[in-house]
Protein backbone atom coordinates (compact mmCIF):
# COMPACT_ATOMS: atom_id res chain seq x y z
CA UNK A 1 0.00 0.00 0.00
CA UNK A 2 1.17 3.52 -0.76
CA UNK A 3 2.40 5.48 2.25
CA UNK A 4 -0.20 7.98 3.61
CA UNK A 5 2.01 10.97 2.82
CA UNK A 6 2.64 10.12 -0.82
CA UNK A 7 0.96 11.83 -3.76
CA UNK A 8 -1.51 9.09 -4.64
CA UNK A 9 -2.31 7.74 -1.17
CA UNK A 10 -5.55 9.77 -1.12
CA UNK A 11 -8.30 8.88 -3.58
CA UNK A 12 -11.46 10.83 -4.39
CA UNK A 13 -14.31 8.40 -5.13
CA UNK A 14 -17.14 9.66 -7.33
CA UNK A 15 -20.19 7.42 -7.90
CA UNK A 16 -22.14 8.35 -11.04
CA UNK A 17 -25.28 7.23 -12.88
CA UNK A 18 -26.36 8.94 -16.12
CA UNK A 19 -24.57 12.21 -15.27
CA UNK A 20 -23.38 13.08 -18.79
CA UNK A 21 -24.80 16.60 -18.56
CA UNK A 22 -23.39 17.54 -15.18
CA UNK A 23 -20.37 15.44 -14.29
CA UNK A 24 -18.03 17.72 -16.22
CA UNK A 25 -18.60 20.48 -13.66
CA UNK A 26 -17.88 18.09 -10.79
CA UNK A 27 -14.68 16.89 -12.45
CA UNK A 28 -13.66 20.49 -13.09
CA UNK A 29 -14.20 21.30 -9.40
CA UNK A 30 -11.97 18.38 -8.46
CA UNK A 31 -9.33 19.42 -10.99
CA UNK A 32 -9.34 22.92 -9.45
CA UNK A 33 -8.53 21.73 -5.92
CA UNK A 34 -5.80 23.65 -4.11
CA UNK A 35 -4.36 20.27 -3.07
CA UNK A 36 -3.99 18.13 -6.20
CA UNK A 37 -2.12 15.26 -4.53
CA UNK A 38 -4.88 12.72 -5.04
CA UNK A 39 -6.14 10.16 -7.54
CA UNK A 40 -9.70 10.13 -8.87
CA UNK A 41 -11.85 6.99 -9.14
CA UNK A 42 -15.22 7.40 -10.87
CA UNK A 43 -17.57 4.48 -10.17
CA UNK A 44 -20.01 4.26 -13.10
CA UNK A 45 -23.25 2.57 -12.00
CA UNK A 46 -24.06 1.11 -15.46
CA UNK A 47 -24.88 4.47 -17.01
CA UNK A 48 -26.76 4.34 -20.30
CA UNK A 49 -25.63 7.77 -21.47
CA UNK A 50 -22.13 9.14 -22.24
CA UNK A 51 -21.04 9.50 -18.60
CA UNK A 52 -18.13 7.09 -19.08
CA UNK A 53 -16.96 8.88 -22.23
CA UNK A 54 -16.89 12.22 -20.40
CA UNK A 55 -14.89 10.72 -17.55
CA UNK A 56 -12.36 9.07 -19.85
CA UNK A 57 -11.21 12.51 -20.93
CA UNK A 58 -9.84 12.98 -17.41
CA UNK A 59 -6.98 11.20 -15.65
CA UNK A 60 -6.58 7.44 -15.31
CA UNK A 61 -6.42 5.84 -11.83
CA UNK A 62 -3.64 3.78 -10.27
CA UNK A 63 -3.64 1.51 -7.23
CA UNK A 64 -2.48 2.20 -3.69
CA UNK A 65 -5.15 4.25 -1.89
CA UNK A 66 -4.61 4.68 1.84
CA UNK A 67 -7.12 7.52 2.27
CA UNK A 68 -10.49 7.98 0.56
CA UNK A 69 -12.80 10.92 0.04
CA UNK A 70 -16.21 10.64 -1.59
CA UNK A 71 -18.67 12.96 -3.28
CA UNK A 72 -21.40 12.58 -5.91
CA UNK A 73 -21.52 13.44 -9.59
CA UNK A 74 -24.07 16.23 -9.11
CA UNK A 75 -21.96 17.99 -6.45
CA UNK A 76 -19.24 20.64 -6.57
CA UNK A 77 -16.53 20.28 -3.89
CA UNK A 78 -15.07 23.52 -2.57
CA UNK A 79 -11.59 24.35 -3.86
CA UNK A 80 -9.98 23.37 -0.53
CA UNK A 81 -12.04 20.17 -0.05
CA UNK A 82 -9.10 17.80 -0.53
CA UNK A 83 -6.87 19.97 1.64
CA UNK A 84 -9.50 20.04 4.40
CA UNK A 85 -9.90 16.25 4.26
CA UNK A 86 -6.15 15.76 4.40
CA UNK A 87 -6.02 17.93 7.55
CA UNK A 88 -8.57 15.65 9.21
CA UNK A 89 -6.45 12.61 8.37
CA UNK A 90 -3.38 14.42 9.74
CA UNK A 91 -5.31 14.82 12.99
CA UNK A 92 -5.67 11.01 13.01
CA UNK A 93 -9.35 10.92 12.06
CA UNK A 94 -10.35 7.56 10.60
CA UNK A 95 -13.59 9.00 9.23
CA UNK A 96 -14.57 12.63 8.69
CA UNK A 97 -18.04 13.85 7.75
CA UNK A 98 -18.15 17.22 5.99
CA UNK A 99 -20.61 20.08 5.54
CA UNK A 100 -23.21 20.34 2.76
CA UNK A 101 -24.27 23.61 1.14
CA UNK A 102 -26.54 24.28 -1.87
CA UNK A 103 -24.90 24.71 -5.27
CA UNK A 104 -24.57 28.42 -6.03
CA UNK A 105 -24.95 27.93 -9.76
CA UNK A 106 -28.54 26.57 -9.51
CA UNK A 107 -29.11 29.19 -7.74
CA UNK A 108 -30.66 28.67 -4.26
CA UNK A 109 -33.56 30.71 -2.93
CA UNK A 110 -33.27 32.24 0.58
CA UNK A 111 -35.29 29.30 1.93
CA UNK A 112 -33.01 26.77 0.23
CA UNK A 113 -29.87 28.63 1.30
CA UNK A 114 -30.70 29.16 4.98
CA UNK A 115 -33.80 27.29 6.18
CA UNK A 116 -33.06 23.84 4.74
CA UNK A 117 -29.51 23.60 6.22
CA UNK A 118 -30.96 24.67 9.59
CA UNK A 119 -33.57 21.89 9.42
CA UNK A 120 -30.88 19.37 8.47
CA UNK A 121 -28.79 20.40 11.48
CA UNK A 122 -31.83 20.07 13.74
CA UNK A 123 -32.43 16.52 12.52
CA UNK A 124 -28.76 15.76 13.18
CA UNK A 125 -29.16 16.84 16.81
CA UNK A 126 -32.23 14.61 17.03
CA UNK A 127 -30.18 11.75 15.57
CA UNK A 128 -27.73 11.88 18.48
CA UNK A 129 -30.50 10.97 20.91
CA UNK A 130 -32.13 8.18 18.91
CA UNK A 131 -31.79 4.87 20.73
CA UNK A 132 -30.35 3.07 17.70
CA UNK A 133 -27.49 5.59 17.56
CA UNK A 134 -26.64 5.41 21.28
CA UNK A 135 -25.90 1.72 21.73
CA UNK A 136 -22.90 0.91 24.00
CA UNK A 137 -21.18 -0.85 21.09
CA UNK A 138 -20.50 2.53 19.47
CA UNK A 139 -17.07 3.92 20.33
CA UNK A 140 -17.63 7.43 18.94
CA UNK A 141 -20.53 9.92 19.16
CA UNK A 142 -23.05 10.13 16.33
CA UNK A 143 -22.35 13.00 13.90
CA UNK A 144 -24.19 14.41 10.89
CA UNK A 145 -23.00 12.53 7.81
CA UNK A 146 -23.66 13.18 4.11
CA UNK A 147 -22.89 10.46 1.58
CA UNK A 148 -21.68 13.13 -0.84
CA UNK A 149 -19.08 14.51 1.57
CA UNK A 150 -17.09 12.08 3.64
CA UNK A 151 -13.51 10.95 4.11
CA UNK A 152 -12.43 7.57 5.42
CA UNK A 153 -9.20 5.60 5.70
CA UNK A 154 -8.72 2.56 3.51
CA UNK A 155 -7.81 0.62 6.66
CA UNK A 156 -11.07 1.07 8.54
CA UNK A 157 -13.30 0.73 5.48
CA UNK A 158 -12.95 -3.06 5.08
CA UNK A 159 -12.54 -3.52 8.83
CA UNK A 160 -16.01 -2.13 9.48
CA UNK A 161 -17.64 -3.85 6.51
CA UNK A 162 -17.74 -0.84 4.19
CA UNK A 163 -20.79 0.64 2.52
CA UNK A 164 -23.72 -1.77 2.25
CA UNK A 165 -24.96 -2.81 -1.19
CA UNK A 166 -28.56 -1.62 -0.87
CA UNK A 167 -30.98 -0.02 -3.34
CA UNK A 168 -31.31 3.75 -3.10
CA UNK A 169 -34.78 3.36 -1.60
CA UNK A 170 -33.32 1.16 1.14
CA UNK A 171 -31.70 2.27 4.45
CA UNK A 172 -29.52 5.41 4.10
CA UNK A 173 -26.15 3.89 3.23
CA UNK A 174 -24.17 6.86 4.55
CA UNK A 175 -25.69 6.43 8.03
CA UNK A 176 -25.10 2.67 7.89
CA UNK A 177 -21.44 3.27 6.98
CA UNK A 178 -21.09 5.85 9.75
CA UNK A 179 -22.49 3.51 12.38
CA UNK A 180 -20.35 0.62 11.16
CA UNK A 181 -17.27 2.83 11.49
CA UNK A 182 -18.37 3.96 14.96
CA UNK A 183 -18.34 0.34 16.09
CA UNK A 184 -14.64 0.06 15.21
CA UNK A 185 -13.17 3.50 15.90
CA UNK A 186 -13.36 6.37 18.35
CA UNK A 187 -11.77 8.70 15.79
CA UNK A 188 -14.88 9.84 13.88
CA UNK A 189 -14.94 13.60 13.23
CA UNK A 190 -17.43 16.19 12.08
CA UNK A 191 -15.42 18.36 9.66
CA UNK A 192 -17.09 21.73 9.06
CA UNK A 193 -14.26 22.90 6.79
CA UNK A 194 -14.83 20.02 4.36
CA UNK A 195 -17.44 21.70 2.17
CA UNK A 196 -19.34 20.26 -0.79
CA UNK A 197 -22.02 22.18 -2.70
CA UNK A 198 -24.84 19.77 -3.51
CA UNK A 199 -27.54 19.87 -6.19
CA UNK A 200 -31.04 21.08 -5.34
CA UNK A 201 -32.71 19.09 -8.10
CA UNK A 202 -34.27 16.46 -5.77
CA UNK A 203 -35.58 19.16 -3.44
CA UNK A 204 -37.11 21.01 -6.38
CA UNK A 205 -38.58 17.86 -7.92
CA UNK A 206 -40.08 16.44 -4.72
CA UNK A 207 -40.62 19.51 -2.54
CA UNK A 208 -39.22 20.17 0.94
CA UNK A 209 -41.52 17.83 2.88
CA UNK A 210 -40.93 14.75 0.73
CA UNK A 211 -37.19 15.41 0.50
CA UNK A 212 -36.81 15.67 4.27
CA UNK A 213 -38.91 12.54 4.79
CA UNK A 214 -36.71 10.72 2.26
CA UNK A 215 -33.59 11.73 4.17
CA UNK A 216 -35.26 10.71 7.44
CA UNK A 217 -35.07 6.92 7.15
CA UNK A 218 -36.79 6.90 3.73
CA UNK A 219 -40.16 7.77 5.27
CA UNK A 220 -41.15 8.97 1.81
CA UNK A 221 -40.50 6.74 -1.20
CA UNK A 222 -41.67 7.41 -4.76
CA UNK A 223 -44.32 5.03 -6.04
CA UNK A 224 -42.07 4.31 -9.03
CA UNK A 225 -38.56 3.29 -7.84
CA UNK A 226 -37.11 4.81 -11.03
CA UNK A 227 -38.08 8.24 -9.71
CA UNK A 228 -35.36 7.89 -7.07
CA UNK A 229 -32.89 8.82 -9.83
CA UNK A 230 -33.89 12.47 -10.10
CA UNK A 231 -32.59 14.10 -13.29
Amino acid sequence: MTAPGSALSLWAVLPAYNEEAGIGATLAALAAQTDTRFALAVVDNASTDATAAVVRRFAAVTHGAALLVRTYADCLPAADWIAAARREFTRRAEMACGRSLPRRDEPPSPTERYLLPAVVKATAVHGRYRAEHRHPRYRAPYVLCHGHNLAITAAIYPRCGGTPRTPLEGPPEDVVLLNRAREHSDRIARAERMVVHTSLRRLRAWGARRTLLWCWDRRYRPADPKQVHVR
